[in-house]
């Protein structure tokens, strides 16, 4: 009997709106913008970096207010995906859908790795 297994690859599609970095460049100027969302993108992926290793130890202590913050910092910055996945991964949580958050938590980690990625070269868009 021979089993075929299939390989999944998701790939995930990213909204961004580049009017919130925009309009900081705009208003603070090249400078001072570029100092503000460089530290706001350190933090973000230092809160990802917190949320995965709470995630992995299965600390779940105050991990529902950490997600409150990737998201209001990922809408913040632009990228609507990030935000809205956190505000998924949440919400699985208070559900108590330890199903749903493992699969959520998967396409979290997915799109904050392309979010962080892609994000580069949208600030190189925006100046």
């Amino acid at each position: 009997m021979s089993v075929q297994v299939t390989v999944l690859r998701p790939k995930e599609h990213l909204q961004q709106d580049v009017e919130p970095v925009a309009a900081m460049y705009r208003d603070m100027g090249t400078a001072q913008a570029e100092q503000v969302v460089t530290r706001a993108l350190g933090e973000l992926a230092l809160t990802m970096a917190g949320l995965a290793q709470q995630v992995r130890s299965h600390d779940l202590t105050n991990l529902a207010r950490q997600l409150r913050r990737l998201q209001r910092m990922s809408e913040h910055l632009g990228m609507i995906s990030l935000g809205l996945v956190a505000a998924d991964v949440r919400n699985c949580l208070e559900q108590g859908d330890s199903t749903a958050f493992s699969a959520v938590w998967a396409r979290l980690l997915r799109v904050a790795e392309r979010s962080l990625a892609v994000d580069k070269g949208l600030l190189d868009q925006s100046l």
